[in-house]
């Protein structure tokens, strides 16, 4: 879209999203900088996290922020938390990192904060890295904010210098046959800005695999494939669906308490009619079930398999 169609406000907000992506992009490391990313096996790789932003169905404003941490190798589930926000900003492309990355930072700070001792060693995120635009997303961006090794994992290709979805992209795909098979995303810069990577056996679709932050493209592959059960690195998948069964139970929460309050007035007209006794009602209404004394509390976590603050 070109600028000129978003107004004089709008464009003067990408040229300030614009300047601060150049000046973050000048952080990034793209190598690896940890010790237990010198190891073939990863030892010493304890808590891998996943990230993801859920929309509520037909509302592009109100969403679920998550964040997930698993044990590794296991890939157990070890904390989650899930907050229900209001995103402000358009969504724009290129400019993703304006619109969610300030939720997901909260969460790994109030994470490092309340339980430091699980705080990811590396962070899965659905998104891009250095495939971007400007060659910083929102991998990078989370990662240069929190400090931590960030990998961004796409389910489709960013068409971005001069990558594109075409018939020879659709033949490289065609030869990728088992899983942890990969071919380069070379630009027409002549830079490689990403690997993509058939992550399972039965994945008809690969994965966009590119450099957050403080890891090489080598290694970040490589994780994500030791991550996977299925096509999506499970970090990422567990987000993705404890988010949405957050968002489930919020929503029916909800709908309880306006369906409770609905029926207030219709239980106090029936109190003062004469020809229904308020014992009757009372006693009527007793075996109703009740909505959570806890509602919307805006977020629920699992410490090592405990559920605390969750919706009922």
């Amino acid at each position: 879209m070109a600028h000129e169609a978003f107004g004089p406000p709008l464009r003067e907000t990408l040229s300030r999203w614009k300047r601060e992506q150049a000046q973050l992009k000048a952080s990034v490391i793209d190598h690896d900088t940890e010790a237990w990313q010198q190891k073939t096996d990863f030892t010493g790789l304890f808590r891998v996290g996943g990230v993801d932003i859920s929309f509520i169905k037909g509302d592009d404003v109100r969403a679920c922020a998550s964040l997930v941490v698993l044990s590794y190798p296991e890939l157990e589930v070890l904390y989650e938390e899930h907050r229900m926000v209001n995103l402000t900003a358009p969504y724009i492309s290129g400019f993703l990192a304006f619109r969610e990355v300030s939720f997901l930072v909260d969460a790994i700070q109030r994470l490092q904060k309340k339980k430091p001792d699980l705080m990811p060693q590396v962070l899965l995120v659905d998104g891009n890295g250095v495939l971007h635009h400007r060659g910083f997303g929102v991998a990078c961006h989370i990662g240069i904010l929190t400090d931590l090794p960030c990998i961004g994992v796409a389910k489709k290709l960013l068409q971005v210098d001069g990558l594109k979805n075409n018939d020879l992209h659709k033949e490289k795909i065609q030869h990728l046959k088992t899983g942890g098979d990969t071919f380069p995303l070379m630009g027409d810069s002549g830079s490689i800005l990403g690997m993509a990577l058939k992550s399972h056996n039965k994945s008809s679709k690969p994965l966009y695999i590119s450099v957050g932050h403080k890891v090489s493209l080598e290694t970040a592959v490589h994780l994500i494939q030791a991550c996977c059960r299925y096509r999506i690195p499970e970090p990422i998948r567990q987000a993705d669906i404890r988010s949405r069964e957050y968002v489930r139970r919020t929503i029916e929460l909800a709908n309880s308490q306006e369906a409770e309050k609905e029926r207030g007035p219709q239980r106090q007209r029936e109190m003062q009619s004469p020809t229904v006794s308020p014992a009757r009602v009372l006693q009527e209404s007793a075996g109703e079930e009740r909505p959570s004394e806890n509602p919307c509390p805006g977020q629920s976590y699992e410490i090592l398999g405990q559920s605390s603050e969750a919706p009922s």
